[in-house]
């Protein structure tokens, strides 16, 4: 359990990451627009093209928020956290983050296909984002981020050794992060559900956890609580890659960094079931609807599944506001079945 100040100082810095994506994320969707960082709201009657790599003051906030903490650790108080530990995972999630930028900022002056749609992003290919997410992975490796004896759900105690900080570690930022944005395209899709896991694992780490990674929820929680009014129905910029890979990588830190793996293995089963999915399709896959004239999403494929919003889609007519809150829905369950397992004794 946190003591006193560490609640304080967890809550200060969050507040700043609040109020540095709120004011980052307006300036950035007037210089993304123009600046042609961009992308299409397939999902509207007129399409419409909105500013994107709203991840980017996702990524300012959060990472102001961790030096705003390093600074009162230096100036004010005696840190309870690790300032290197903390450093190297704000190191982590800029060099993921930097990854989706690249991918947001590939904008073709027409419409090419991707994923199975027509779209101005062009993006990097499928090849080079895993390759170059992994380079996220080597500030949490060097400084052997986590506990190598990880408690796996109905197993219990396993000890990786050296295995999981040269291994398991950078698999787990290639999946984390890869995996993070497969699943999305609806307003309010990714941010409500990484606002969801975020909260899940700040109650987490802030009862069984550690500090670092209890101060790392609540700044990701914070700076996501920001955005996403920004993001819901109708959206008013597009999260894009730099907020996917951003997340996926600050999720990945919180794990690791919180002693949550168990946790956060059982609250990432949606994202690990869309990756399944996409999968069978060789990840050329779009998670969009077609648009009816009643307002409602109709699925791509009919009845074949390639993603969860697929089958969102096929249980009955949905409107994109609800298609989005069925799999944030969907994910507060899976973060209330993980505390179930904690309290069983299970996790």
């Amino acid at each position: 359990m946190l003591v006193y100040h560490t609640y304080l100082t967890v809550i200060v810095p969050a507040l700043i990451a609040f109020i540095i994506t709120t004011i980052a994320t307006r300036f950035l969707m007037d210089y993304f627009l123009g600046a042609g960082v961009v992308g299409d709201d397939n999902n509207k009657p007129k399409k419409i093209i909105l500013p994107s790599s709203g991840g980017i003051a996702v990524s300012f906030g959060l990472i102001i928020g961790m030096m705003a903490y390093t600074f009162g650790g230096t100036f004010v108080y005696h840190p309870t956290i690790s300032v290197s530990e903390l450093l190297a995972a704000a190191l982590s999630i800029i060099l993921i983050a930097f990854v989706g930028f690249l991918d947001d900022i590939n904008v073709s002056s027409r419409k090419v296909v991707t994923t199975d749609m027509k779209s101005v992003r062009k993006g990097l290919k499928q090849w080079q984002k895993p390759l170059l997410t992994v380079i996220g992975a080597i500030p949490l490796m060097a400084i052997n981020a986590g506990i190598s004896t990880v408690t796996l759900p109905l197993v219990g105690p396993v000890s990786f050794g050296l295995v999981y900080p040269i291994i398991i570690l950078p698999l787990a930022v290639i999946f984390v992060s890869n995996s993070f944005n497969l699943l999305g395209g609806f307003d309010g899709l990714q941010s409500g559900m990484g606002l969801v896991a975020s909260f899940g694992l700040l109650l987490y780490t802030t009862f069984f956890g550690s500090p670092i990674g209890a101060l790392i929820s609540a700044l990701l929680f914070a700076s996501l609580l920001a955005f996403i009014p920004f993001n819901i129905y109708k959206a008013r910029i597009i999260p894009g890659d730099s907020f996917t890979y951003c997340v996926g990588g600050a999720l990945v830190a919180i794990i690791t960094t919180g002693n949550a793996e168990a946790f956060g293995l059982i609250i990432f089963i949606p994202w690990i079931i869309e990756f399944v999915l996409h999968a069978r399709r060789k990840f050329k896959v779009t998670d969009l609807g077609i648009l009816q004239k009643d307002g409602t999403m109709k699925p791509p494929y009919g009845k074949s599944i390639y993603s969860l919003t697929h089958v969102v889609m096929n249980m009955k007519k949905l409107k994109e506001y609800e298609v989005s809150a069925y799999l944030v829905t969907l994910e507060a369950l899976f973060v209330l079945f993980a505390f179930g397992l904690k309290f069983a004794g299970l996790l």
